[in-house]
């Protein structure tokens, strides 16, 4: 179990509070009060999204996840500050404000039609149910296709967002232009610019399956009028290997030459997606963790679409972030967040999160901390292995994967620390041999406390705390010709249940996880989920 404590229980209980009540727009750039000495190399804007608004009128969401997308942005130039936020004005927002209620479902909550309106009304929502509509309330995450910033969630919509701004420019179908239903918040991104992806596709032609497709740098349209995913390219797909229980994924992994696809048994029940409507659930409720399963590892080369025909597999496990991973002497490496179980999504339900702190945490006793493992897998294999060797040969990990009779591979993770989400690397070396990791420290509930910077070569980590504060997810920004994996700062945006201290944005220097300024600004500041960059930082 998690570390049950803190020094603060009271604290505890105000954070939870305070991270379901509804957020505020800033649209106007507010000046932060800066203390300490911002590095004069810092120029560009940090763009954050998450949950900000959680009721509409007297109704209200189910689940944390649910929360209308709260966008807000920090903006470093000439070592001042400006803090700006706005709601993204998706179709959703627009219908639920403008009916002062919440009138579009989300994944955590399932919307009726008014009973007030006649039978005629009430039938035709019943039959647009019969395949669901996503809602475009994208609040994951922000990504870049070509030169354009999407709000993203992990639907078929995504909404293009104007990053100086933060305007809503307009909504793009995915299935307008490549068939998903689908897709991830969590693209990558190679030297040239180009933008990786991968989507589900349920419904439509040919059987059901998982698809990796490659969005080019150069697609954008000068006058922003038309899609950048109107040059969209299909890099391969990977069929289901169960037809109506496909793999839920939130991220995966790149290296030089593959896509690392991690299809695990947390599964989304097809059957239970199309009649939740009717049977009065949530789509939440149609993913289902099959702790008898096991995990396959798919490898697929990203340039000629092909995947690896070895057979790679391990125990159960969940995962929701890949934190890096890279090719070394004949192998694939790589490193991600697991968990034993799926409780962590059903402490964000907001009739939890009210709890008192202890009865909140004497409830949670069996969620499964984060651990953060290594995989490998080895490309060549020679058919004189004997069954049961380890054929990883590099000796700077325990990670085993183990030959089987039948030529499959049975893989064993190392393990590289516990108790880490929300992780995050000095992006230059993405997909490449790296060292370092930054992420949010998770130890007494789901609401980090601590940031820590984990160096996976000693398997020693450093960490920031202030009492009192909970930071967002760290971002490394490299310092200008830096040649060093950790020269440069740690961004953070901090809020605080002390009245005495305002929300502020976090600079660390990312060597020493040493403080060396912080932004605080007089405003109402949420705590959000993901991050984008904006020029002339890169991702």
């Amino acid at each position: 179990p998690p570390q049950c404590t803190l020094g603060n229980t009271q604290q505890g209980e105000d954070m939870l509070k305070s991270l379901i009540k509804n957020g505020e727009e800033t649209p106007e750039p507010l000046r932060a009060q800066v203390t300490g000495t911002l590095p004069a190399w810092l120029q560009g804007t940090l763009i954050r999204n998450g949950p900000g608004l959680f009721s509409v009128g007297d109704s209200e969401y189910n689940h944390w996840f649910d929360g209308s997308s709260l966008i807000h942005s920090f903006t470093f130039s000439n070592g001042e500050v400006f803090y700006k936020s706005k709601f993204l004005k998706s179709d959703t927002y627009k219908r639920n404000i403008k009916a002062n209620r919440i009138i579009v479902s989300e994944f955590g909550t399932m919307i009726y039609p008014d009973p007030c309106k006649n039978i005629f009304s009430r039938a035709f929502t019943h039959l647009c149910n019969v395949i669901p509509d996503f809602t475009d309330n994208n609040l994951i995450n922000i990504v870049r296709y070509g030169e354009d910033y999407y709000a993203s969630s992990e639907v078929n919509y995504i909404n293009q967002i104007n990053p100086v701004t933060l305007e809503t420019v307009s909504r793009v179908n995915y299935r307008n232009h490549i068939a998903l239903n689908l897709a991830t918040a969590h693209p990558h991104y190679d030297d040239e610019g180009n933008t990786y992806n991968m989507g589900t596709a349920i419904l439509g032609l040919g059987r059901p399956k998982y698809v990796i497709f490659k969005v080019p740098a150069s697609t954008s349209d000068a006058e922003q009028k038309k899609p950048a995913l109107r040059k969209v390219q299909q890099v391969c797909s990977v069929p289901f290997r169960s037809l109506l229980f496909p793999s839920y994924f939130h991220s995966f992994g790149m290296t030089e030459n593959y896509i690392v696809f991690v299809e695990q048994p947390f599964k989304l029940d097809i059957v239970r997606l199309a009649t939740a409507y009717f049977r009065g659930v949530n789509w939440g409720s149609c993913l289902k963790y099959d702790k008898d399963d096991i995990t396959l590892f798919h490898l697929i080369n990203r340039k000629t679409g092909k995947a690896v025909s070895t057979r790679f597999y391990g125990d159960a496990l969940v995962v929701f972030h890949h934190i890096n991973a890279y090719e070394e002497d004949g192998h694939v490496v790589f490193d991600l967040i697991s968990y034993e179980n799926t409780n962590l999504y059903d402490m964000f339900y907001l009739q939890n999160m009210r709890r008192e702190n202890d009865d909140f945490i004497q409830s949670n006793k069996t969620f499964s901390p984060p651990t953060c493992q290594r995989f490998v897998l080895p490309l060549h294999i020679h058919k004189d292995c004997p069954t049961g060797s380890n054929l990883v040969t590099l000796g700077d990990t325990t990670a085993r994967a183990e030959l089987q009779a039948d030529g499959s591979v049975f893989c064993r993770p190392d393990m590289l620390f516990k108790g880490l989400e929300l992780p995050g690397i000095n992006y230059k070396f993405n997909g490449k041999k790296y060292r370092y990791f930054y992420g949010s420290r998770v130890e007494w509930s789901p609401h980090p406390n601590k940031i820590a910077k984990v160096d996976v070569q000693t398997r020693t980590h450093v960490e920031w705390q202030q009492e009192g504060c909970y930071p967002s997810e760290p971002v490394f920004v490299a310092s200008p010709g830096a040649v060093e994996e950790d020269d440069g700062v740690i961004l953070s945006s901090v809020i605080s249940t002390d009245s005495k201290i305002s929300p502020f944005m976090l600079v660390l220097d990312a060597k020493t996880m040493q403080e060396v300024a912080r932004a605080s600004i007089d405003a109402n500041v949420h705590m959000d989920l993901h991050v984008g960059g904006a020029s002339p930082w890169s991702w």
